[in-house]
């Protein structure tokens, strides 16, 4: 036999691979030439994350914000580049003309469009831009002034949609009232309004506008179901069945009343009928976003439709990926419950101490319990009437942010979601969070003396002692 050749120890070269923002532009352009838009649009936001001042990038982004129809985003990116990046990029002008005329906004349309052929007599898309304005000009067959108001009106309505959205809700009630004023009629505007005064926490003035626009305009479905989602915020049941009752006999024509109608169904739990409205409209052609089929897919399985609520998720999860593991039908046994209670009760708690917080945002999701709904309510929208362990354990969580670490208040949930089931009323906040503070710190490694944390808990040595048996108590219960 021959000899073995002396092979040498293969040393492996790890090479550093940076994914950077260009990595991710040409993966979402791929994706775009392949019109895959939701992997395009998944990559092309990656890629503006890591390079959010080029021009390029933001203005392939807005090319398929437009063909997924999120117009008003797509502005926003074009906007952007031509009035503080790239002045130059003048196809952006064109790229506006036609997200304009597909919002109906033709005087603003024009203006992009005529700019464009002004800047580029020679460019790519002139002969496309004179084919919109041949269009434009048959639109915009009213007088002048009227187009322009009606243009002036919708511009306006997006800057208050936008401003909701991003939760600057004193920005958007002064807008609001604005439009109100200038257009008394327009009853859309009534209803953000409304919404705005509700994200507030101002649910007496939230409800006045709504009844305001019931008494003028009989009916208004978007009204009728705005205050059925507030009653069942308030937990209002007997009003919620009276007006559940009611609009369980309406039958809308136009595609936004029955996917309204479906959604809101959804959300106060009428999954029969929120499936009746949602499924009716994917059959007849209409192309949701991740929120309606998030809605289907939820109301589908809950009638034990199986198979249109895999169909839906996997729509949901082409459009919003980080959902996964969230499925409608996934089980969640008691240790994994409490602690997805915890997480949103700490989420709640920690939003109501910021001022810009986006309360719709938390409003818009789905609950892990009542009791954490309540604790929204309270902690939120100032709610009163909700079970006083609520409101206790609020403040104990307020004093244990003021004296203890952030660790111990997320851990303060865990045991608060556990005692909710377990009827206890937390009466003598600062007992509580005093006993909680020592019981923590003492099981953690942390230097806990009885006598200093009586002191900054304004309790006595005592009183600490016999709370901090309860808080024991409590945590051997827990599973």
């Amino acid at each position: 036999m021959g000899e073995k050749p002396n092979l040498k120890k293969s040393v492996t070269k790890v090479i550093p691979f940076a994914q950077n923002g260009d990595y991710f532009y040409q993966k979402g352009i791929r994706a775009y030439r392949k019109r895959d838009l939701y992997k395009a649009r998944k990559w092309l936001q990656r890629a503006e994350d890591l390079k959010p001042s080029d021009a390029s990038i933001m203005c392939q982004l807005a090319i398929v914000l437009t063909e997924l129809g999120d117009y008003q985003r797509s502005n926003e990116l074009l906007l952007d580049i031509v009035e503080n990046l790239e002045p130059e990029m003048h196809d952006c002008h064109y790229f506006l003309a036609n997200n304009y005329a597909y919002l109906g906004l033709f005087q603003e349309s024009r203006k992009h469009a005529e700019e464009y052929l002004t800047v580029e007599p020679d460019g790519e898309f002139v002969e496309d831009t004179e084919d919109l304005m041949d269009l434009l000009s048959i639109e915009t067959d009213e007088p002048e002034d009227y187009v322009f108001g009606q243009d002036h009106l919708i511009v306006m309505q997006e800057q208050a949609r936008n401003l909701l959205e991003k939760g600057q809700l004193d920005e958007a009630l002064e807008l609001l009232e604005e439009i109100i004023e200038e257009y008394p009629q327009f009853w859309s505007a009534y209803n953000n309004l409304a919404l705005a005064y509700f994200y507030k926490g101002n649910l007496t003035e939230a409800r006045d506008v709504l009844e305001d626009v019931l008494d003028k305009n009989p009916g208004n479905l978007h009204a009728l179901c705005n205050l059925l989602v507030f009653y069942h915020y308030e937990n209002n049941l007997d009003e919620m069945k009276v007006l559940a009752a009611r609009l369980e006999k309406v039958t809308p024509i136009l595609v936004e009343h029955r996917y309204k109608l479906g959604a809101t169904f959804g959300l106060i739990g009428r999954q029969d009928l929120a499936y009746k409205w949602l499924r009716s409209l994917q059959r007849n052609g209409f192309q949701g976003d991740g929120t309606f089929f998030f809605w289907l897919a939820n109301a589908a399985y809950h009638t034990e439709r199986y198979q249109v609520a895999e169909q839906a998720w996997a729509k949901v999860l082409e459009m919003n990926p980080e959902k996964a593991g969230t499925e409608p039908w996934k089980q969640k046994d008691e240790v994994n419950l409490e602690l997805e209670e915890a997480e949103q009760l700490f989420k709640i708690f920690t939003l109501s101490f910021s001022k810009k917080t986006t309360i719709k945002n938390v409003l818009d999701q789905p609950y892990a319990s009542s009791s954490v709904r309540d604790f929204a309510m309270a902690a939120l929208l100032k709610k009163k009437d909700v079970p006083l362990s609520i409101t206790n354990g609020y403040e104990i969580a307020s004093l244990l942010k003021l004296h203890s670490t952030d660790q111990a208040l997320k851990e303060w949930f865990i045991l608060f979601a556990r005692a909710q089931k377990e009827a206890v009323s937390f009466t003598n906040a600062s007992a509580w969070a005093s006993a909680f503070d020592y019981v923590w710190s003492k099981d953690n490694g942390y230097r806990a003396k009885q006598k200093e944390l009586a002191e900054q808990y304004n309790v006595s040595v005592s009183t600490l002692r016999k709370y901090a048996k309860k808080v024991e108590d409590l945590m051997d219960t827990t599973p």
